[in-house]
């Protein structure tokens, strides 16, 4: 990912969301947000991770999805947008999946010609207030500093709309490195065999696109007011999913702007419902396919682990 600099901040903003939606919003948007969805919509772009020796080695969530007979139908992979660099996350159970597996499926999948032209019509559009009016007066110090720290002008979003704007201003703070994102290497692993989408990039920007306003600028405020956290850790989501720490990732799901129960819904909850339905579809399918969604979308009652299980299959997380 290009540095962040003063100018030019239109097109900053379009590298950042493509790296985060573009796939896998790349993003899912994916594609680094607020930490919540840096796990709940991860996504990703460049090279493959690899590892070295003083890197640290992760333990992500992985699952086995089998039928009530215990016939293995296929497997789940929680990912993350961006890792530091080094980090050893193809563990040997991994490494046996991807091999093992006839397709993958993601949010989103490989880059596209069209992403640009995506982007551009359902996150823009003329006449938008000042961004600082779109945000609570208590804020707009907040967001002084953290569009400081990025070099965007304060005036510049007059045609972003407010959560194409809360995303380019949440990749400012997000830790790691985005062409490291396990998304993209996954489908690099799978160059030569399908690989199938949950949402498209389209899809998964319409999602925000269709937000009200009064959620979309409850989006904006989560953004800025966790850039502004006392003692905020942004690197805390990372550290749990390198350590495949379910407890953590579930609890970070219900943290920041997904405490708010309208965006909860809208871009955790009714997604993992959605992708639920269309996962017990293709597994009764012959080929077995590796699902690879962002991590927070796996766990607790209402993740896909457990949507699965009361479809009737069994779900074992492998080690």
């Amino acid at each position: 990912m290009t540095a962040w600099r003063r100018g030019g901040w239109i097109a900053a903003a379009r590298r950042g969301l493509r790296a985060l939606l573009a796939h896998p919003l790349r993003a899912s948007l994916a594609r680094a947000l607020a930490p919540a969805l840096a796990l709940a919509l991860a996504g990703c772009s460049g090279a493959p991770a690899g590892g070295t020796a003083d890197a640290p080695s992760a333990s992500p969530l992985l699952y086995e999805l089998a039928a009530a007979d215990g016939k293995v139908e296929g497997w789940m992979i929680g990912t993350i947008h961006a890792l530091p660099p080094g980090t050893a996350w193809r563990t040997p159970a991994i490494g046996r999946v991807i091999d093992a597996a006839d397709l993958l499926v993601v949010e989103i999948g490989p880059p596209s010609p069209g992403d640009r032209d995506a982007y551009g019509a359902l996150a823009q559009s003329p006449g938008h207030p000042p961004l600082a009016a779109r945000l609570p007066a208590e804020l707009r110090p907040a967001l002084a500093a953290l569009l400081e720290r990025g070099g965007f002008d304060a005036d510049g979003f007059s045609t972003e709309e407010t959560w194409a704007a809360a995303l380019a201003l949440a990749r400012i703070d997000a830790p790691g490195d985005p062409a490291l994102g396990v998304d993209r290497a996954l489908i690099a692993d799978f160059a030569g065999r399908p690989v199938h989408e949950l949402e498209g990039l389209r899809g998964q920007l319409a999602i925000f696109d269709r937000l009200p306003e009064a959620q979309q600028r409850a989006l904006l405020a989560g953004v800025v007011r966790e850039s502004a956290r006392p003692g905020r850790d942004p690197e805390r989501l990372q550290r749990a999913w390198i350590a495949g720490d379910a407890t953590a990732i579930e609890q970070a799901t219900r943290e920041g702007f997904l405490a708010d129960p309208a965006l909860r819904e809208a871009l955790l909850v009714a997604r993992n419902r959605r992708w639920a339905e269309a996962i017990a579809a293709l597994l009764q399918e012959p080929p077995r396919p590796l699902i690879a969604v962002g991590a927070a979308h796996l766990v607790g009652p209402e993740g896909l682990a457990a949507l699965l299980e009361a479809k009737g299959y069994r779900v074992r997380r492998l080690p």
